[in-house]
């Protein structure tokens, strides 16, 4: 819930740095992945999608630690920016940059890189 709520003065994604520092948090169980990092990333668009583009490189940060955890999880992930171009500027430029960001990458797993690959060319 904290990481959906609404984004009053750019509070959230701090938030939500904390909150993947919690003891009980870790990146490694895949449900508590997506409750928070899923989450700040497709359920709370007025989070996410910020000026500065901090949402779009947290996001990239965070895609590419999962794809070497979980593939899958990251994959999913890193859908919340396939639909970048209906994005108006600044924000489309900057979620560009974040997905060639990650597609860049030679390590990327098979299902990341079919996430980014087809995101970039639609």
């Amino acid at each position: 819930m904290q990481a959906s709520s609404p984004d009053r003065g750019g509070q959230v994604l701090p938030l939500v740095r904390k909150l993947m520092g919690h003891p009980d948090f870790t990146v490694k169980n895949p449900n508590r992945a997506r409750s928070v990092i899923t989450t700040y990333c497709q359920a709370n668009p007025a989070g996410f999608h910020r000026a500065d583009a901090a949402g779009y490189v947290f996001w990239s940060e965070q895609v590419v630690e999962l794809d070497s955890i979980n593939p899958q999880v990251a994959a999913r992930l890193a859908r919340a920016l396939d639909r970048w171009k209906k994005l108006a500027e600044p924000y489309r430029s900057a979620a560009r940059e974040a997905i060639s960001r990650v597609a860049a990458r030679a390590d990327l797993s098979n299902d990341v890189r079919e996430v980014v690959t087809r995101a970039l060319a639609d």
